[in-house]
C-alpha cells in the first residue's frame, strides 16, 4: 500500500455547530439581500461592487455557503492571483456554521487549483467548490468540462474588471456550454477603472448589471473605513545617479530595487534619522504605525534607531522578517517570533512595527493608524496592500483617519513610482468635482511624462529636436489608459500612452489594424512568443509612425498595446482615451509665460517671485511640472529662444529652387512634413477599405485583413511626371507592387 500524504489544497469541511461569531456590516447584509432577489431568476450575470476593504470575498462566501453549498450546488471561483485563491478558500473553510447558514449540515470538499496549489488533473467530480486561477483552467478546459457535466453552477469571477480578457471569455464560454444553468457574480472594487468604454465592455458580459454597490465615501461616513490622508516627505537622498538602463528595466519589470541602491538606502543615516524623527515629532497623531522597509538590513537599522530615539518618549519598536540569522547571537528569526511580535503590537506593547513585505495582506491589525512607505514601488497591487493596512475605520475597530506617509527619494525622474494619492483617487473621488477630476488627469499624465522630463534634463542627450517644436505640441492631448497582465510577472500592469497632436490619428489607425496583425501572426491565445512580439512591435512602429516624429513613439507603448489586444476579446479592446482639458493645456504652455516676462521686461528677481507664485497657485502647473526648479528651467529655456540666446533655427543656406511638395516621394513627405504626409497616407488607405474592414489591392482585387503587407504606389509613375497626391496614389499588395516595379 503506497504511503498516503495530506493535500492542503483539497479539504473536506463539516460546518461548525452553532452561529458564526463574526458579525457582518450593514452593507454586507444589504448586499446579500440584493443577491437573494437576483437569485429568483433561473440564471443571471451580475456584479457585486464593494470598495477596497469593504469585504467582497467574505460577503460572497457567506451568501454562497447558504444559497449554493448547503443546497449541494457547485461553486466555481476564479481569479488571476494566487493570494486571492488562498483567501477565498480560507473564507469558505473558516465561516461554515450550521445556524442560519448551513441548516442541512452539508459536508463539502473545496479544491484550490493553480501553479502553487493543486493541479487541474486532480479535479474530481465530487468537488463541491472549485477555486482556480484563470491560467490553470484556460489551458485545461477538458478537466473543467468533466467537472461541469450538465450541473447547475454558481460562477464567481474575482476582480471582475479582468473579465474582458480573452482567457476569461474562453472560461465563461466553456461554463455556459457545459453547465445546465449558470448564475454568475463578478466581484470588484472598481468596475469601470478607466472610462465609460470599460463600462460598456463589462455590461456586455454582466448583462444583469450591478446587483449591489456601495462606494468608499459611504463606508468612510459609516466609520467602517478610515479616511486616507496622504502626505509626502522629501528625503534629499539621491538614488538615481547610479541607475543604469538594466536597473530601470528590473524595477519596471519586477519591482526590484537594485541591491547596490537598496544597501545605500538601508545604510543612509540621514534618511533613517529623517524617518524616525518624522514619526517622533508627530507620534501622538500617527499612533500605532506599520513601516514598510526596503530590505531586511533596513528594517533592522530602522528598528535600532526607533528604539534608541524613542526611549525617552516611551516608544517601543520591533521588526518582523522571515528567516534571518543574527550573525552575533546565531539566533534565527522564525514565524513563531513574528507571531509573538504581532500579538504585542495588537496589545499596544509595540507602537512601531517594521517589516519587509510581510504585512501586506491577510493580517488583521485594525489599531493601525499610520503606514510609513519607506520603500517605493511600481506595483499598484503592492501599494494597495500596504495602504490597506491602515484603512480599518472606527466601526471596524480602527481609526477615523488613516495616515499614509510616503518618503520620496530623488530618482532623477527616471522611475514612475506608484503614488498612494493617485491610487486612492480612483475610488475615493468617484463623485469628485470637475476641478478635482482635471487635476487627477493632469497628475496621471505628469507621471507618464517622467521619461520625457528625464530626457530633457539629461545634459548628455541632444534635445534640440524636441526644443524645436512649439511647447503646446509637446503637451499631450491626453492619454490612452489601460491595464493588462504582464506575462513576465503575472501581475496586473497599468499603463498610459501619451497622445499628442501628431499621434492621435495614427494610434486610431493602429487600433483598427492590430486584430488583423494578430491573426496574420497566428496569435489566437493571450500569449505572444517573445520573438514574435519583438517583430510585431517593430513592424507596427515602421508601418504607422515616422522615425523623426516629435515627440517620438515609444516601442514599449506598442508592445503593451499588442499584449492588451492579445489578452482581450476583439470587441472589448479599445483602450480608453482620457483627455486633458484644453484650458489646462494652454496654462501648461511655458512659452506663453516666457513671452509675458519678455514683453513686460520683468527683472530677474521679480521673475523668480512671479514664477514661484505661479507654480504654487496654479494646481495643474504644480502637478504637471514635477518641481519648481524644472518649471523655472523650462520657462527660462523659452525666454532664451525669444531673446536670441538659443537659436531656434539654423543659419539660412544659399537660396534654393522652390518646387511643389507633391513632387516628393510619400516617404520623404512624411519625413519632412509628418503631419501632412501621415494624413495623406491615411486617406489613401481608407479609400481602399471595404465594408468589412478589409483592404483591397487596386490591381488584383485580393482582400487583406491588415495593411502591413500592402504598399502605397503611384498610378502615374513619378518618373513620368506623376505627383504624390491623393488621386494619383493607390494601394497594391506586395506581389502586384513587385510586378509593377519589374515592368
Amino acid at each position: 500500500m503506497p504511503l498516503m500524504i495530506e493535500n492542503p489544497n483539497a479539504k473536506i469541511k463539516q460546518p461548525v455547530s452553532g452561529a458564526n461569531p463574526r458579525i457582518l456590516y450593514e452593507h454586507q447584509i444589504e448586499a446579500m439581500k440584493a443577491l437573494d432577489n437576483m437569485n429568483r431568476k433561473p440564471e443571471f450575470k451580475t456584479m457585486l461592487v464593494l470598495p477596497t476593504g469593504g469585504g467582497k470575498t467574505l460577503t460572497a462566501v457567506y451568501w454562497l455557503l447558504k444559497n449554493a453549498v448547503d443546497k449541494d450546488t457547485k461553486v466555481l471561483w476564479i481569479a488571476h492571483r494566487h493570494l486571492l485563491l488562498t483567501q477565498a478558500a480560507e473564507a469558505f473553510w473558516n465561516n461554515a456554521y450550521t445556524d442560519n447558514m448551513m441548516i442541512n449540515n452539508t459536508e463539502f470538499l473545496t479544491r484550490v487549483i493553480s501553479g502553487e496549489h493543486d493541479k487541474p488533473v486532480h479535479i474530481m467530480q465530487g468537488d463541491n467548490i472549485l477555486i482556480s486561477s484563470k491560467d490553470s483552467l484556460v489551458h485545461n478546459l477538458d478537466y473543467l468540462k468533466n467537472w461541469l457535466k450538465g450541473e447547475d453552477i454558481f460562477f464567481i469571477i474575482d476582480e471582475a474588471h479582468h473579465a474582458v480578457a480573452r482567457s476569461y471569455q474562453k472560461i465563461i464560454d466553456c461554463v455556459e456550454q457545459n453547465a445546465a444553468s449558470v448564475k454568475m457574480i463578478g466581484l470588484t472594487a472598481t468596475p469601470f477603472r478607466t472610462a465609460t468604454e470599460e463600462a460598456g465592455a463589462l455590461k456586455q458580459i454582466f448583462t444583469d448589471d450591478i446587483v449591489y454597490k456601495v462606494d468608499l465615501t459611504t463606508l468612510i461616513n459609516k466609520g467602517i473605513l478610515a479616511v486616507p490622508v496622504t502626505s509626502e516627505v522629501r528625503t534629499d537622498f539621491n538614488a538615481g545617479n547610479e541607475l543604469g538602463v538594466k536597473d530601470i528595466k528590473a524595477i519596471e519589470s519586477f519591482d526590484s530595487i537594485p541591491e547596490k541602491i537598496a544597501i545605500k538606502i538601508a545604510q543612509s543615516k540621514d534618511r533613517n534619522s529623517l524617518i524616525v524623527n518624522h514619526y517622533l515629532k508627530n507620534r501622538e497623531k500617527f499612533g500605532q504605525t506599520i513601516v514598510f522597509a526596503v530590505n531586511q538590513d533596513h528594517a533592522i537599522a530602522l528598528n535600532a534607531l526607533f528604539n534608541d530615539k524613542g526611549k525617552k518618549y516611551g516608544i517601543k519598536s520591533d521588526f518582523i522578517i522571515s528567516g534571518v540569522r543574527d550573525s552575533v547571537t546565531g539566533v534565527t528569526t522564525s514565524d513563531k517570533d513574528n507571531t509573538i511580535k504581532i500579538e504585542m503590537y495588537k496589545n499596544g506593547e509595540i507602537q512601531v512595527l517594521i517589516n519587509v513585505n510581510i504585512l501586506t495582506e491577510g493580517t488583521d491589525l485594525p489599531q493601525t493608524h499610520t503606514v510609513f512607505l519607506t520603500r517605493p514601488t511600481v506595483s499598484s497591487v503592492l501599494m494597495t496592500q500596504m495602504v490597506g493596512r491602515a484603512l480599518r475605520g472606527p466601526a471596524a475597530g480602527g481609526t477615523k483617519e488613516a495616515y499614509i506617509v510616503s518618503f520620496i527619494d530623488d530618482w532623477n525622474n527616471k522611475i514612475a513610482w506608484t503614488s498612494p494619492e493617485v491610487l486612492t483617487e480612483e475610488e475615493f473621488y468617484a463623485d469628485e468635482h470637475h476641478s478635482d477630476k482635471r487635476d487627477s488627469v493632469v497628475r496621471m499624465v505628469s507621471v507618464s511624462k517622467i521619461e520625457e522630463f528625464a530626457l530633457m534634463m539629461d545634459s548628455t542627450v541632444d534635445t534640440s529636436k524636441l526644443d524645436s517644436i512649439p511647447v503646446i505640441d509637446r503637451i499631450p492631448l491626453g492619454m490612452y489608459s489601460f491595464s493588462f497582465i504582464d506575462p513576465d510577472t503575472s501581475m496586473e500592469h497599468n499603463h498610459q500612452i501619451l497622445v499628442y497632436n501628431s499621434t492621435k490619428q495614427l494610434y486610431e489607425a493602429l487600433f483598427r489594424e492590430i486584430p488583423g496583425i494578430l491573426k496574420e501572426y497566428g496569435i489566437s491565445d493571450e500569449e505572444i512568443p517573445e520573438e514574435k512580439l519583438e517583430e510585431m512591435t517593430k513592424l507596427c512602429k515602421d508601418s504607422f509612425f515616422s522615425e523623426d516624429m516629435i515627440p517620438a513613439c515609444n516601442d514599449r507603448d506598442i508592445r503593451y498595446l499588442l499584449l492588451l489586444f492579445a489578452q482581450r476579446s476583439d470587441r472589448f479592446t479599445q483602450p480608453a482615451f482620457i483627455a486633458i482639458d484644453e484650458l489646462d493645456r494652454q496654462k501648461l504652455d511655458v512659452s506663453v509665460v516666457a513671452k509675458k516676462i519678455v514683453d513686460e521686461n520683468i527683472g530677474i528677481r521679480d521673475q523668480i517671485d512671479y514664477l514661484n507664485n505661479l507654480y504654487n497657485t496654479e494646481p495643474c502647473i504644480k502637478i504637471y511640472y514635477s518641481n519648481p526648479a524644472f518649471f523655472i528651467s523650462q520657462v527660462q529655456n523659452e525666454i532664451y529662444k525669444l531673446t536670441g540666446v538659443i537659436k531656434t533655427a539654423e543659419q539660412k543656406p544659399a537660396e534654393q529652387e522652390k518646387r511643389s511638395i507633391d513632387t516628393l516621394p510619400l516617404y520623404e513627405i512624411i519625413r519632412r512634413y509628418p503631419k501632412y504626409g501621415i494624413a495623406l497616407r491615411e486617406k489613401v488607405f481608407s479609400k481602399h477599405l471595404d465594408a468589412d474592414g478589409s483592404y483591397i489591392c487596386a490591381c488584383c482585387g485580393e482582400k487583406f485583413p491588415t495593411r502591413l503587407y500592402l504598399r502605397i504606389d503611384h498610378i502615374k509613375p513619378m518618373s513620368k511626371g506623376g505627383l504624390t497626391v491623393e488621386d494619383n496614389l493607390q494601394v497594391l499588395c506586395r506581389k502586384c507592387n513587385g510586378e509593377k516595379s519589374d515592368t
